[in-house]
């Protein structure tokens, strides 16, 4: 296979992340610096900073129902972290892609840095789906406003597909492809709107189901 692959089955890194190592000579092949399309076959010894590596053929992936108030990070500064509510032998997981410290829902962990590339590279445009409450009901011309033209932020246009989860317009079932930070907190913040809970019920293929707040299943 080639080692950009290679590298990616046998660490958290994705290929992108895994060329980007190569350009800066922390890979040796043989104990030289590859090429980036250098083919390695099982005779070949990889190394990454120094470390040998090999493929993990039994690659790790949970499903995490995270808690409001707990970050991603492994340094919590303070706060609670999810690797808190993991058992001491998964804490080598990372987690694809964040959820920010005031959401919650389903956050995915693993150590199979291909998966990870292939849920968070835009060009994949994997869906995620969250449960969002606002502080007060969402105007029709707003929601259409999102639904069909997008918000203007900093960083581009946000439009997000919306389903009302209540007669009262402050509970939504939002539909995105994207995923820049925070985006759907500051579509609603540009309308006025405050978001007063986020919970993330799907990523890709993955969903939550009946799975309890603060606990984790295993998957892969």
């Amino acid at each position: 296979m080639r080692i950009n692959q290679f590298i990616a089955k046998s660490t958290t890194l994705s290929r992108r992340a895994a060329d980007k190592a190569i350009e800066e000579g922390r890979v040796l092949f043989n104990g030289v610096h590859p090429g980036p399309g250098q083919t390695v076959t099982p005779t070949d010894t990889v190394t990454l900073d120094g470390q040998a590596i090999t493929p993990d053929v039994n690659n790790m992936t949970i499903v995490l129902n995270k808690p409001a108030s707990y970050v991603c990070s492994r340094q919590g500064q303070g706060s609670k972290t999810v690797y808190d509510l993991l058992p001491q032998d998964l804490h080598h997981l990372k987690s694809v892609g964040r959820l920010d410290k005031d959401s919650s829902g389903l956050l995915l962990m693993t150590t199979d840095g291909q998966l990870a590339n292939e849920l968070t590279h835009p060009r994949y445009q994997k869906t995620k789906v969250y449960e969002v409450r606002l502080n007060h009901l969402l105007e029709p011309i707003h929601q259409q406003m999102i639904s069909d033209h997008g918000i203007d932020l900093f960083d581009g246009s946000s439009k997000l597909q919306l389903q009302s989860l209540d007669q009262g317009r402050t509970c939504w079932q939002v539909t995105m492809q994207e995923g820049r930070n925070r985006q759907i907190r500051r579509t609603f913040t540009a309308l006025g709107y405050a978001v007063t809970g986020l919970h993330r019920t799907g990523f890709g293929p993955y969903h939550l189901n009946m799975l309890a707040i603060g606990k984790y299943e295993k998957i892969k």
